[in-house]
């Protein structure tokens, strides 16, 4: 036990376990065998993140770049999977059902970290080789097609690369390009996506089509009003209006369920589970380039993705598919951020000690 309590950050793991807990409320009122494998999950996926977080800092490092190659093969795996809805992201292993590109997550985190250290992004040279560390594993998601989950590997990178030491003015530079050359994006793009786009900026174009879902959701979340209508008796979900309730529309289905209230808890427990993250690198406490730049990737993958998911349940942005960190029903999404904080506590752990993981270039 003292060794597990020098390796664990309690607050964090207690503040996991309080977000997590939200999406257990509400699976339990929509469907009692989904809260049960969720709750399985969840106590595993802990344990996982734990178990990890005792790994010696050093052997941490030495396994990033074994990683990042894991990476590579697993999500190409995932074309050998079922299409669901037009989309290979998804293998089936023992009759379970697992997302790689959510798998892969802290592995990427870890190694465009090591890598950042190893190859400075300072340098025209050190960029070329980030740039082409990170266009396998982001090309690899993309053709699945996944655009929610390319755009969050996107963001987590380039503010890991700026964390690296990377100049700032030439990512907002680079935003900038791809911003004026959207038109010929466009054209680019699935059809799939283009409804989606289309139908974010007036669901009412095809409500019973590519709005329907948009529709659903937003009706779902103004249903709630302040306190919402109390656990299980959330109409949209539990009549099935709502789709996907229980992954991508989890939002929706938590405001109406407790409200503006709930939802503002929840947006509030995620915040601190952020600044938890933050507050090292704003305090300086982390002077090492990987545990520095592994943070900032880890912050910014949770931010982007709380951001999306419930941005798109409010109608706030276009809907695309990307899950509710330790809320949405799924495995994948829960075992790979655990591991993703065992992976945080087992660097922090490296900076603290000193010794070995100075040794070893931490």
């Amino acid at each position: 036990m003292g060794k597990l309590a020098k390796t664990v950050d309690w607050i964090d793991l207690v503040l996991l376990l309080v977000v997590g807990a939200f999406g257990l409320f509400i699976l339990l009122s929509i469907d009692q065998s989904l809260f049960t494998q969720q709750l399985v999950i969840l106590v595993l996926a802990i344990l996982a993140g734990i178990a990890v977080s005792m790994v010696d800092t050093a052997i941490v490092l030495w396994a990033a770049p074994l990683g990042y190659v894991a990476s590579l093969a697993l999500l190409a795996t995932s074309y050998l999977g079922p299409a669901i809805r037009g989309a290979t992201r998804w293998i089936i292993v023992g009759g379970i059902q697992l997302q790689p590109s959510e798998l892969v997550k802290p592995l990427l985190l870890l190694a465009f970290a090591w890598a950042m250290k190893v190859f400075p992004p300072r340098t025209m040279r050190g960029f070329l080789i980030q740039c082409a560390l990170f266009l396998p594993p982001f090309l690899l998601v993309l053709r699945q097609p996944d655009l929610g989950t390319s755009i969050v590997y996107s963001v987590m990178w380039l503010a890991m690369l700026v964390a690296a030491g990377f100049p700032l003015r030439y990512v907002i530079t680079g935003l900038l390009v791809i911003f004026l050359l959207l038109p010929v994006g466009w054209r680019g793009l699935r059809d799939y996506q283009r409804s989606r786009i289309a139908t974010f900026l007036d669901p009412g174009v095809d409500p019973k089509g590519a709005g329907y879902n948009a529709i659903q959701a937003m009706i779902a979340v103004g249903s709630g009003q302040w306190f919402g209508r109390g656990l299980g008796r959330g109409t949209q979900s539990h009549l099935r209006f709502l789709p996907e309730y229980h992954t991508d529309f989890i939002f929706a289905t938590l405001v109406e369920e407790l409200g503006f209230v709930g939802g503002f808890i929840l947006l509030v427990a995620y915040g601190a589970l952020l600044w938890r993250i933050l507050r090292p690198l704003v305090a300086g406490v982390l002077v090492s380039v990987v545990p520095f730049v592994y943070s900032a990737g880890l912050l910014t993958m949770m931010l982007t993705q709380v951001v999306i998911n419930a941005g798109m349940n409010m109608g706030l942005v276009p809907i695309t598919g990307i899950t509710l960190p330790l809320v949405s029903y799924g495995g994948s999404s829960l075992l790979s951020l655990s591991v993703s904080y065992g992976i945080l506590w087992a660097l922090r752990r490296g900076e603290q000690d000193g010794g070995r993981a100075v040794a070893m270039g931490l």
